[in-house]
Parts: structure tokens; sequence; C-alpha cells
């Protein structure tokens, strides 16, 4: 999988700064859940991790994709 998302021109930098974007993102979605909706706090933080659970992901990405950049 990281060999094809390598072809396909994705590179090790794009996956960590989708981490980045994804933790500004988390705060994003917490804060207008926050602000916007009659719901409670709980419901604010659930949309704030849901998103912040993205990052370890895009980062493991970024990793992977450096390995193999360097096996090159």
């Amino acid at each position: 999988m990281i060999e094809k998302l390598s072809q396909a021109g994705v590179t090790s930098d794009m996956a960590y700064a989708a981490g980045a974007v994804s933790i500004g993102l988390s705060v994003l979605a917490w804060s207008a859940s926050k602000a916007k909706e009659r719901a409670d706090t709980d419901r604010a933080d659930r949309w704030g991790i849901f998103v912040g659970e993205w990052a370890p992901t895009f980062f493991a990405l970024g990793v992977a994709l450096r390995l193999e950049e360097t096996r090159k």
C-alpha cells in the first residue's frame, strides 16, 4: 500500500502536513461544535476526538512514506 501511495505521488511531507492540519481541524471542530450546537460539552469533545484521531494515522503514513523514499 505504501509503495502504491508513493507511486501515486503522495510524499511523506504531504502526510505530515495532513497530520498537522488534522490537529488544527480537531480544535476547530471542537470549538465550532461547542459554540453552534445546543448539546453539552460531551458532544463537542466527541467531534474533537474523532477528527484528532486522524493525526497519528497521517504521521504514521508519513514515516512509512519517508522510509519508502529513502529506500529508493
